[in-house]
């Protein structure tokens, strides 16, 4: 039977080395270590026969004992390293953990000392008694037995996690513990050994050459699956114990004395009872990770279908598990698995993350509520970085997550909110931004500002610069407002690239631009940054539409240490508009004052809306006589304001309406009212038609008001007076910078039958083959032209020019400010046909006009009044 038994193990060795080669890593070294083990117990068995001891060994240890010890340990190690590969395959990475080594190892010591009992009643006892050896000795002579014992309880927790790979190396072992058992007798006494112990050693050696080429999907695989390693552990040792108990208890019955029978009962069904409690714990425990498992399989099937990435972590934050929705992001699904979760992690978004995982495993650090994003819930929001680089926002939750008898772990969840952040800073960008340039806007620059000047010692150094484009309404009415936008839009890069790069350019509004200069050197700074603002827009035209427009700006500088630094911007606003008042094309700087004639400037466009509907506006009337005969043909309107007992100077109130657009209803009413006196002068003195006519001054807001030529056609209508009695005034200014819809108007009007005058001709720049192209009627030439005359020959030259070129057209041409004789005498030598001016006639009432449309000879008893009074305006 020994050389049954060598043939059997070196069988066995064989097997399994050549079974290794059909797996890789872990579990061929697990099999080639089991065929180590086969390899030494087959050289035992050579060594026993060598020496002669298979008949009556030794009772102590002996050099023949140590091939089996090293065959015992290299087969555990082989079940160990099979158990471990086994579990990177069918178990979680938590199983085998900390947490169930010492459960494990008490269950393998309880079924060990449950079978050295078993062993000891049913045969290690009568041994003993029949040796009559020492305890020591005996104790020596069950060093095999009591060795496999050590060993099948040691890897009996790991035996329960890899029941499938390692049961035919296990139950090899049992079946070695077994033979050594029973080879007890014969290792103490001497003799034979029995048909049984010599099969013991082909049955182990059988068992474990079959391992590699077999795995067991029989009862105890199916069965640890339905439960857990430390479950099956536990039943396992139970039942040895339950099993060792029922020995002891038989064992006592037989030989205890009477009085030690109930003892004996009642001690062993304690245990009993004890074991049948466990194994009901057992499975309660088993009923609960059923229903984890279930919970599990729930989460997960969730986890696969949802399109929300969930990750399971460990507490290094290294995944174990990741849901299909990872490729969503380009990873392919496991890939992830094994990897650190903070290496997708945006670096700056790496704070919250940590704040949020000692916040969900309950220990919230000192510090962390200053990080951004971080809830009480465990949500917040982080980047995380793509397959193919990019970083995706993400919305993500991380929750405290255990599976019962398993480590904490962590459960994350996120879900890509990239579409919703792009939205969010596209509204943002919008809500701060010029849609038509791409510049910041008015809010973003208030904004800024009061970011800026917050600082005190940056406030400082803050200034502040407001640009108007000026006479932008007349490109969007000539080219219209496409080419418009183009225009500022053009604009806006040229102001752009005049400005240092960390200084905002904004567009403020309409055509309206905003500049703030932050951490400036000096005020002359500012103010040179100024000058080249207006530069860049008055330097090169502008080309849109095929044309070439040339514009010019109002600029206006104000600094933050001037006044509270709250107030720069409006200051700067104030500036702008006194550059514009002066003319445009110009660049103002903030003083004290000027916030003073904004106010005065307010207060009088206030009282002026009231006194258009409360009668205090009044109209005086400068004759216009013909030269020749002194009769009076006509007179020019020209609106007067008493505000209380005090006249308010008209290019006060006029511009001030002009800017604010009361201009408008002002202009309706002077015209109203001119007509009405007008009329009735016709009605008094019989005149025909072409006499005694009216002059109304009209601004650019005016005529391209709308319906501003059915407004016109209505106020004839109703006041009866003749279209060819209204003669309208334009300054010449006006139709030179501003010809496209004004023209137009004009030549409504014209075909109507009013009369259009030139106004101030002479000032504009005009040229005289442009008054062919306009529908005019009558030149008026400017006072500064009449008042060189007699004594500057060039400024005769230019007037008889005028007069001349007038008459070859057909023009009436009427000479304004003669205060002079000789300005009269020159005038009529030249042929010029009508005139005005104080020493004409100053400007009078419609009473005295009345008059002198009736006597032309006899002049007028209306006081002169000042020259203040007589500033003709536009009305």
């Amino acid at each position: 039977m020994m050389v049954l038994g060598m043939l059997a193990w070196l069988a066995a060795a064989v097997s399994l080395w050549l079974g290794a080669r059909r797996y890789e890593a872990a579990v061929a070294r697990g099999y080639r270590w089991l065929a180590a083990g086969a390899a030494l117990y087959c050289s035992g068995l050579v060594v026993q026969g060598i020496l002669g001891v298979t008949q009556n060994p030794a009772p102590g240890l002996s050099f023949t004992d140590l091939p089996e010890l090293l065959a015992l340990a290299a087969v555990a190690i082989g079940i160990a390293v099979l158990t471990m590969a086994e579990r990177e395959v069918t178990t979680t990475p938590q199983e085998g953990s900390a947490g169930s080594v010492l459960p494990g190892l008490a269950d393998g010591y309880v079924m060990a000392v449950a079978l050295l009992v078993i062993g000891w009643s049913t045969l290690f006892s009568a041994e003993f008694h029949r040796s009559g050896e020492r305890p020591g000795t005996f104790l020596l002579a069950l060093i095999h037995p009591l060795a496999d014992l050590a060993v099948l309880g040691a890897l009996l927790p790991m035996v329960t996690t890899a029941w499938r790979r390692v049961m035919l190396p296990y139950l090899s072992l049992v079946a070695v513990a077994v033979g050594d058992a029973l080879a007890v007798g014969q290792r103490v006494l001497g003799g034979h050994l029995g048909v049984a112990g010599q099969l013991m050693p082909v049955v182990a050696a059988a068992l474990l050459g079959a391992a590699p080429w077999r795995m067991t999907e029989g009862f105890g695989a199916s069965w640890t699956r339905r439960t857990t390693s430390t479950a099956a552990a536990t039943i396992i040792a139970v039942a040895a114990a339950a099993v060792a108990t029922v020995v002891v208890i038989v064992n006592g019955l037989a030989g205890a004395p009477a009085s030690g029978i109930a003892l004996v009962v009642a001690g062993g069904a304690a245990v009993l009872v004890l074991a049948a409690r466990v194994v009901m714990l057992v499975r309660e425990n088993l009923a609960v990770l059923g229903i984890w498992r279930e919970s599990s399989r729930s989460l997960r099937d969730l986890a696969s279908r949802t399109s929300d990435v969930v990750l399971v972590c460990d507490l290094d934050g290294v995944v174990r598990y990741a849901s299909p929705a990872v490729e969503n992001y380009g990873y392919p699904p496991g890939t992830l698995t094994g990897r650190r979760l903070l290496d997708f992690v945006h670096p700056e978004d790496r704070p919250a993350v940590l704040a949020s995982v000692r916040l969900a495993l309950g220990g919230y650090a000192e510090g962390d509520e200053g990080i951004e994003g971080l809830e009480g819930s465990g949500r917040f929001p982080v980047r995380v970085r793509a397959a193919d680089g990019t970083w995706r926002h993400v919305e993500s939750t991380l929750l405290r997550y255990q599976a019962p008898g398993e480590p904490i772990q962590m459960l994350v969840t996120a879900r890509d909110v990239s579409d919703q952040v792009a939205l969010r800073q596209q509204v943002t960008h919008l809500t701060f931004h010029d849609g038509l340039t791409g510049l910041p806007n008015r809010a973003y620059v208030e904004e800024r500002a009061r970011d800026v000047l917050r600082d005190t010692e940056v406030a400082d150094r803050t200034g502040v610069i407001f640009l108007d484009l000026d006479r932008f309404t007349a490109v969007n009415d000539s080219v219209g407002h496409g080419a418009g936008d183009l225009v500022l839009a053009q604009a806006a890069r040229r102001l752009r690239a005049a400005v240092p790069v960390h200084d905002t350019v904004a567009r403020w509004g309409s055509d309206e631009f905003a500049v703030l200069v932050e951490d400036a050197g000096s005020a002359r700074e500012v103010a040179e940054i100024a000058e080249r603002l207006a530069g860049a827009v008055a330097t090169e035209p502008f080309r849109v539409a095929g044309q070439q427009i040339a514009l010019t700006a109002s600029v206006g500088v104000a600094l933050a240490d001037v006044d509270p630094p709250g107030l720069v911007l409006r200051n700067a606003d104030v500036a702008m508009a006194r550059a514009k008042d002066a003319g445009g094309d110009r660049v103002e700087v903030y003083a004290a004052h000027m916030r003073a004639d904004v106010v005065r400037r307010l207060e009088i466009v206030s009282d002026l809306q009231q006194a258009i509907g409360s009668g205090e506006l009044t109209l005086q009337f400068q004759p216009i006589v013909e030269l020749a005969t002194s009769r009076v043909t006509g007179a020019e309107a020209l609106v007067r304001w008493w505000r209380g007992d005090q006249m308010v100077p008209p290019r006060e109130f006029l511009d001030a309406a002009e800017e604010s657009g009361l201009i408008v209803p002002l202009g309706e009413w002077v015209l109203r009212e001119a007509c009405t006196q007008a009329a009735a002068w016709r009605q008094l003195a019989g005149a025909s038609p072409g006499d005694a006519g009216v002059s109304v001054n009209l601004s650019a807001r005016q005529i391209t008001a709308p319906s501003f030529t059915a407004h016109v056609s209505a106020i004839l209508a109703d006041t009866g007076l003749p279209p060819g009695a209204l003669t309208v005034e334009v300054n010449e200014r006006v139709l030179v910078e501003e010809d496209g819809l004004i023209v137009e108007r004009l030549a409504e009007l014209h075909r109507l039958g009013v009369r259009i005058a030139i106004d101030d001709f002479g000032t504009g720049y005009a040229s005289l083959a442009y008054l062919r192209q306009l529908p005019l009627d009558i030149i008026k030439i400017d006072p500064s032209f009449v008042a060189g005359l007699g004594h500057d020959d060039t400024l005769t030259l230019l007037t008889k020019t005028v007069v001349q070129v007038g008459r070859d057209l057909g023009l009436r041409v009427i000479a304004e400010g003669i205060e002079q004789p000789r300005q009269l005498t020159a005038l009529r030598e030249m042929g010029c046909g009508y005139g005005q001016g104080f020493l004409v006639a100053r400007p009078m009432s419609a009473s005295g006009v009345e008059a002198l449309i009736r006597t032309p000879d006899e002049g007028t008893d209306e006081r002169p009044v000042s020259e203040c009074e007589t500033t003709r305006v536009s009305g």
